[in-house]
């Protein structure tokens, strides 16, 4: 752990590689007006990141907790979008992408409602913020924004864009798996699938960290970003955008940072890639405590493992003395299910809290709200209009989010008594007192009681029927009518 990194950033916040490939500026910036003197703006996405393991001590976290200490922290954060492609259109273009309307596939993304590029590329946040004299710059190794043909001119949008290739089997393979190697990273619950093995095997060859983090995704992407911030500083004001796709599955975390939640005398293979299915469907009773306690604790070695690289660039922001000049959010994209009710990965018509919620913390240059924390239903679409509006920059009428920066003058947000969203061709709705999870079509209504039930594991539709019903005919209505179902 690099207790260093926490230690450093909180003082500084109290007193005051080869595979790289940069993408040129290529926009016409005529237009552009005289340098700004807002403060700079960093947007940190951490990809398939829980709540319960930043806020809820599920993983240690030392970097995002420094950050939590040093902002404010939303503590009802529900992406109005997902998962990957649909959460980022979001947290770019700072408007609801669901319920997906007109949506088409395209070539490069997964086919999947929401899984687009983005046409209206002067509306993002980042753009607005370079035509009004920033010095803009995107870091990741996102292997849809980085890599896929659809969002090229996307790229071309920033001043200087960062991608790294491999972890989802993009760029050039140095290292030779093993049989040996693959088959330890292969649990025998997993083994039998071509496609998973597949899948991790191009990943290891990719990565190959399992024996030294610094080969990690995470590392690659935050020692670039950290070194771009050199560049950067000069610039001021810059927005930089560092998107992390770890800790996305597979993992594979050197022995250093598993055996801080898993036993470690255990020696044998490692589900590294779980299905996104009900664990029944794949795990025999008398194995489930064994290969769920392995999933657990490999997704939260990877979590510590990504906090620790994030310390790099916190490290990095702090030794450049651009702490207190800049605004910083750290926001996940969605999370991921390890057993919980019963399913593995990722699933739309299972939009419970380790899924469906995410941590948000926005730290403001004066440190105002430090340590605070807000229960408003904020969501990934706000974050947009909240970085321009505390850069001083007016938010294009496409927007839709609200901007949160009041909180910090000690004012009110426009009402929002419940959050709702989707993620395919499902949707939820949450209240203060309800849980709507649904198809689109309604053929699947499923409700919890958050009062009597907090964990959501009784299903109430069926004695609730009626409220059922009308809170999803409130997500209708506010998506504006009739919920697309693309089944």
């Amino acid at each position: 752990m690099q207790r260093t990194t926490r230690r450093r950033f909180l003082q500084a916040a109290g007193a005051a590689t080869a595979a790289t490939a940069l993408t040129p500026r290529t926009l016409d910036t005529s237009g552009a007006s005289a340098r700004a003197d807002g403060p700079n703006v960093v947007v940190l996405v951490v990809d398939t990141l829980r709540t319960d393991h930043v806020y809820g001590g599920g993983a240690l976290t030392p970097n995002m907790d420094a950050l939590a200490r040093e902002g404010l922290r939303f503590t009802r954060a529900f992406p109005e979008a997902m998962p990957t492609v649909p959460a980022r259109r979001s947290i770019l273009l700072g408007r609801r992408q669901f319920p997906f309307r007109h949506w088409r596939p395209q070539r490069g993304l997964l086919g999947q409602p929401g899984w687009s590029s983005i046409p209206e590329l002067d509306s993002t946040f980042t753009s607005v913020l370079r035509r009004r004299g920033y010095w803009t710059a995107y870091v990741t190794d996102n292997p849809f924004l980085g890599w896929s043909g659809c969002y090229e001119r996307f790229r071309r949008t920033f001043d200087r864009f960062v991608r790294r290739g491999g972890q989802a089997g993009v760029g050039d393979p140095r290292y030779k798996v093993s049989e040996h190697e693959l088959r330890h990273w292969l649990h025998p619950v997993i083994r039998g699938d071509p496609e998973v093995r597949r899948r991790v095997r191009r990943y290891m060859a990719n990565g190959g960290y399992w024996h030294d983090g610094s080969r990690s995704f995470a590392a690659r992407v935050y020692t670039d970003a950290a070194r771009l911030l050199d560049g950067a500083a000069r610039r001021r004001p810059f927005a930089l955008v560092v998107d992390t796709f770890e800790p996305h599955e597979p993992w594979t975390p050197p022995r250093r940072y598993l055996d801080l939640y898993g036993d470690p005398d255990y020696h044998g293979p490692e589900p590294s890639k779980p299905y996104y299915a009900e664990v029944s469907r794949y795990i025999e009773p008398s194995e489930a405590a064994t290969v769920l306690g392995r999933m657990r604790a490999l997704y939260a070695a990877e979590v510590t493992m990504t906090d620790r690289w994030l310390g790099v660039f916190m490290d990095r922001l702090v030794e450049l003395g651009l702490e207190r000049d800049t605004v910083i959010v750290l926001v996940g994209d969605h999370g991921i299910l390890l057993g919980d009710h019963g399913w593995t990965g990722k699933i739309p018509i299972a939009l419970h809290p380790e899924l469906a919620q995410v941590p948000l913390v926005v730290v403001d240059p004066d440190r105002r709200l430090a340590g605070r924390a807000s229960s408003y239903f904020a969501s990934t679409h706000d974050i947009a209009p909240t970085m321009l509006a505390m850069a001083g920059v007016g938010a294009p009428r496409s927007m839709d989010g609200v901007d949160l920066s009041p909180l910090f003058r000690g004012r009110r947000l426009p009402e929002r008594p419940f959050a709702y969203g989707g993620y395919a061709n499902a949707h939820f709705l949450r209240s203060d007192n309800w849980a709507l999870i649904a198809s689109n079509n309604a053929d699947n209504l499923r409700l919890f009681d958050l009062e009597r039930d907090p964990g959501e594991h009784r299903n109430v539709a069926d004695r609730h029927l009626p409220l059922a019903r009308q809170l999803h005919r409130r997500v209708v209505d506010e998506a504006g009518g009739r919920l697309p179902d693309y089944r």
